[in-house]
């Protein structure tokens, strides 16, 4: 009895690995497809332990291609195949215009897969660290219905529709983050370093201060004294709090509470809205089975409260029930989706359904990114305004103080 070290592709489109005992390389590819996974190595783990192979394959996964090259590679695979390009021609043509060596690694072990007789989705499968569950599933639906060049459009187009929301989001907050740090600079730079400049003669005066300039003064010896001790403190109750949230407890509590926020509560359930009816009505047009389709989408969505609401929905699925009235129970997505999905299930149109409700939720977070920024931008300018000219006012009071006190 040997032991074999095993890649598949499970029923949902996950990755597996680990280690199975057989008296032969055959026997573990029989026992792999008997479970309904698809295999796609086997090969003996003589002399490795189970500790080495996990590291390995771990290792392995991290090795990826950016998001970027993914969506590139996806978009240009696509463009060849349907202009009538084989798909070993395509791969060939990639191989040799590769922008860098980890492209060209990539799309040079895609192909002798697919030369090796294995369909494009088994290839995939093997760089889980490039190409995720919903690439794979997607590509092995376009396989099955003789659509791999529209499946392959779809994921791009789907790629880059994820990452123009990311850059939205991100963008739109860059300017906010470098008001906030200007104004957090400005004001310590004032604690620190400018009203120091006044204590000598505020001593020799002996004159009382004002209880606004005797605090700010206070507080800037506070911030010289024990700012970095501060800093540090703050970094361990994050770092503390980051551990904590990976813990399925706590973390589910997080993000239940951030869904609630004002404001930003409902940005991010418009954000989560789409990202769910977008990935499930590409899934379901490419012909993805609703419930395989519904375990991609979990694993695409990054909040532990809208996963427990899809593992709802895929339970209710699985009993004949529909989607809409379990997602309308957690709360979780805005009424605007459970509509759309109880229409989409009435008229046996849930993928189409579910783009165009992503269209609209997607425009919906753009407009609210702006309409945020919109007041951001001039309330932290206002504060740190504010702030500033507190300061400023607090030092001329105490000025003008000592000048009374040298006319008497």
């Amino acid at each position: 009895m040997l032991t074999f070290r095993y890649t598949a592709i499970g029923p949902g489109g996950d990755l597996q690995s680990g280690l199975m005992d057989a008296a032969t390389q055959a026997e573990v590819i029989a026992r792999l497809k008997g479970q309904g996974n698809m295999p796609v190595r086997a090969e003996p783990a003589t002399g490795e332990t189970n500790f080495m192979a996990m590291l390995r394959t771990n290792l392995g996964a991290r090795r990826g291609l950016r998001k970027q090259e993914v969506a590139d590679l996806t978009r240009e695979l696509a463009t060849m195949l349907a202009a009538g390009q084989d798909l070993d021609r395509a791969l060939h043509y990639m191989q040799d215009t590769a922008p860098c060596a980890r492209v060209t690694r990539v799309v040079t072990g895609l192909r002798d897969s697919v030369r090796d007789g294995n369909p494009l989705s088994v290839a995939l499968g093997r760089y889980p660290g490039s190409f995720s569950r919903l690439h794979v599933g997607l590509v092995r639906a376009g396989e099955a219905g003789g659509k791999l060049a529209v499946a392959l459009t779809r994921m791009a187009d789907l790629m880059d529709r994820q990452r123009s929301m990311s850059a939205t989001v991100s963008s739109a907050l860059i300017y906010p983050g470098l008001l906030v740090a200007a104004a957090i600079g400005s004001v310590t730079l004032l604690l620190t370093r400018v009203l120091p400049q006044f204590v000598p003669m505020f001593e020799q005066s002996g004159a009382t201060l004002p209880a606004s300039t005797q605090f700010l003064l206070d507080a800037g010896n506070a911030v010289s004294t024990y700012g970095l001790h501060a800093m540090l403190a703050l970094g361990l109750v994050l770092l503390g709090v980051r551990t904590m949230l990976r813990w399925p407890g706590p973390r589910l509590l997080a993000d239940r509470m951030l869904l609630h926020l004002p404001i930003v509560g409902a940005l991010l359930r418009e954000v989560l809205a789409a990202r769910f009816t977008r990935v499930l009505g590409t899934l379901l047009v490419n012909g993805v089975p609703l419930i395989t389709a519904l375990g991609v989408v979990r694993d695409a969505l990054g909040n532990l409260a809208a996963i427990d609401a899809v593992d709802r929905a895929t339970s209710s699925a699985r009993g004949g029930g529909g989607l809409a009235q379990p997602l309308s129970e957690t709360r979780v997505f805005p009424p605007r989706t459970i509509h759309l999905m109880r229409l989409g299930e009435e008229n046996a149109q849930l993928g189409q359904m579910a783009l165009r409700a992503a269209d609209i939720h997607e425009e919906r977070t753009r407009l609210a990114m702006q309409r945020l920024i919109a007041l951001l931008v001039p309330g932290i300018t206002i504060l740190m305004g504010m702030a500033i000219g507190g300061i400023v006012a607090s030092l001329m009071t105490a000025m003008l103080s000592l000048n009374d006190l040298a006319g008497t």
